[in-house]
């Protein structure tokens, strides 16, 4: 996985107090309303994926891209709303942005065990490093 958002020289002060102070008005409602329904396929997508690692042990390329484009348009939002880049993020899964890449290499194969390991006992292999370094 590569990310990279490039780092700009100068900023927009008032570009700058204003996504500050009233970005979630004018940046997060509009993307959040729109990511809200295609978050829903994305999860329909989701399950739906499961089934099809745990039967072939493949990832099914188009919803693997669909989920990347919908990772990038995440990480675009989140980017503006905490001031890392300046303008306005675009919208949409096709869309580019040159403050902000992600590249995530596809998959060939996923194991099938690991994939019912995770499912089972996921919340011990992520949850208990979670919580004690959250605890310390």
């Amino acid at each position: 996985m590569e990310l990279s958002i490039k780092y700009q020289d100068n900023y927009s002060r008032g570009e700058l107090l204003l996504r500050t102070f009233f970005g979630w008005i004018y940046i997060m409602i509009p993307h959040i309303f729109l990511l809200l329904f295609i978050s829903i396929w994305s999860s329909i997508l989701t399950f739906i994926s499961w089934w099809v690692i745990l039967f072939t042990g493949r990832y099914p390329q188009s919803f693997f891209e669909f989920q990347v484009k919908l990772i990038r348009w995440n990480l675009r939002l989140s980017a503006s709303i905490q001031n890392l880049a300046d303008s306005y993020p675009p919208f949409g899964l096709n869309a580019e942005w040159e403050h902000v890449s992600l590249e995530i290499p596809y998959p060939e194969s996923l194991g099938r065990g690991t994939l019912l390991l995770k499912t089972i006992f996921g919340w011990i292999y992520c949850g208990i490093p979670h919580v004690f370094v959250l605890y310390f």
